[in-house]
């Protein structure tokens, strides 16, 4: 059997996964973040190893087996962060995540001195400071102490692998997270490491997503009931993990739409989309040789956990409540929008600057239509970015939603009636991104001939088809949720200064 641990903002979400291509148990192990002022937001990775060695003794109880059953541990993580690691493994300071846009002064360097176009060309990702490296940048700048100790940079994925394995290396779809891979060349960008004014051997060693990077070491099977001498594979970001397992494997397999904290839309292709406004990024998938383009919003699931948990504080059914209220409601058919950048932006703005806002609040709007106007703030962010992916020659038919707030129908209904295309659920909403670290770890020690079988793991549930006429509605509301960012992005901007 193979374990599976994906490594989100909010927990670890592990699998127990057969060899013959079963879902044979699943769990969450929760852990914090700190979010602050200024745009902080960083994690203490010494909570994702706890987490994962809870994962691992839970897995292993509810699977009915011993340690001694797993030919495989494998890898899904959250991308675009900063684990720094000194010369004897320890972490220097807690991990800066991807949610963290403290970086806005060295990402301005960075965009001087390589220019925006130049560096979307070799990334196939704007500079941000949602990136990697400016954030090492501003390490380097505001705690020399800390980065003079730092030996290694890593991702959250990484980090674990390393802890189990003693080996530094990352994948090229986390690398490719970074604003420091240059996707052509398969490596790292010696001309963004050099403008960043960085060692690049902060940087691990880039191997395939199936690669077995070692075995469990002793000390790491005590800690975290693993079986000593098990092959650990190194896996890949959350992102195309997520993609694997919700099958989009290749260029005929459509779109889907991921819904966890952050939320994003997606599908695989043969070759990096450059977009020429930019609304856009691509990811190497964990498919060699197959990319990722990819529109991501901040907040998705996480606005809607943010207006549910301030509406409804303490309340156990918050969310069946105001989603039975939304689904009455109106929002923008009654002229309220909600701009959903809880924690700046990402696509299309690539604005940190950027907050949320209601905009034509009036006094009659009840919790009800708060709510919708997030669901339907939420649909039209992740909207631009697959207009960004039709206009670029890839047809969207239909999409396939994954992550924990597709469980909700009436999300489903408003993002077909916004996007104009059926939206289906699949059956394994929440486990997706573990389940594409499972077929990756299969792969990588042969238990699975190739990636195809993760289109085996889940089946499309609910499909929820368009209705016309609120298309062609939501079309109009569509243009004034972009006339209303467009009129507050100066106010934002000052705001921020």
């Amino acid at each position: 059997m193979i374990i599976s641990h994906d490594l989100g903002t909010t927990g670890n979400k592990a699998t127990l996964v057969s060899n013959d291509a079963r879902l044979i148990a699943a769990v969450s192990v929760g852990y914090g973040a700190d979010f602050g002022p200024g745009g902080r937001a960083q994690q203490d990775p010494h909570d994702w190893w706890n987490a994962m060695a809870e994962a691992n003794r839970q897995l292993l109880e509810r699977g009915g087996i011993t340690s001694a059953d797993i030919d495989a541990v494998s890898f899904s993580g959250q991308m675009m962060g900063v684990v720094p690691v000194d010369a004897a493994g320890d972490v220097v300071r807690p991990a800066i995540i991807w949610a963290d846009t403290r970086s806005g002064v060295q990402c301005d360097a960075l965009i001087e001195r390589v220019g925006m176009e130049r560096a979307y060309r070799i990334t196939g990702h704007r500079l941000n400071p949602t990136y990697s490296l400016s954030k090492v940048m501003w390490l380097r700048d505001t705690e020399p102490d800390a980065f003079a100790r730092i030996d290694t940079v890593m991702q959250a994925k990484d980090y674990l692998a390393y802890r189990l394995t003693g080996v530094r290396v990352t994948d090229p779809s986390d690398a490719s997270s970074t604003n420091a891979y240059d996707q052509d060349a398969k490596s790292w960008s010696a001309e963004l490491i050099e403008a960043a004014e960085l060692d690049p051997a902060l940087f691990p060693e880039i191997v395939e997503s199936s690669t077995v990077i070692g075995t469990v070491t002793a000390e790491a099977a005590r800690e975290t009931g693993l079986a000593a001498g098990t092959p650990v594979v190194i896996g890949g970001g959350d992102g195309p993990t997520a993609a694997l397992g919700a099958g989009i494997i290749d260029a005929s397999s459509g779109a889907y739409a991921y819904l966890g904290s952050s939320s994003w839309v997606s599908v695989s292709a043969d070759a990096p989309l450059h977009d020429p406004a930019m609304r856009s990024m691509t990811f190497n998938h964990v498919i060699p040789g197959r990319f990722v383009p990819t529109a991501t919003m901040q907040t998705g699931g996480a606005a809607l956990s943010w207006v549910t948990s301030l509406l409804a504080p303490g309340q156990d059914d918050r969310y069946e409540e105001l989603l039975g209220g939304a689904a009455t409601s109106r929002a923008a058919e009654d002229g309220l929008f909600f701009l959903p950048h809880l924690l700046g932006e990402r696509s299309p703005y690539w604005n940190p600057s950027a907050r949320a806002a209601f905009v034509g609040l009036l006094m009659h709007h009840g919790r009800g239509n708060l709510t919708r106007a997030v669901l339907e703030g939420v649909a039209f962010n992740l909207y631009t970015g697959l207009r960004a992916f039709a206009e670029n020659g890839t047809a969207i038919g239909s999409i396939d939603a994954i992550g924990g707030a597709a469980n909700s129908g009436l999300l489903l209904d408003i993002f077909a009636d916004v996007w104009g295309v059926p939206v289906s659920a699949r059956d394994l909403v929440d486990e997706a991104n573990a389940i594409g670290a499972a077929v990756v770890g299969g792969v990588g020690v042969g238990i699975f001939s190739d990636f195809d079988v993760a289109l085996s793991f889940s089946r499309r549930t609910e499909r929820r088809e368009p209705d016309p006429g609120r298309h062609r509605r939501y079309g109009a509301g569509y243009e004034t949720f972009l006339d209303a960012y467009r009129r507050l992005e100066p106010w934002f901007d000052g705001l921020a200064r």
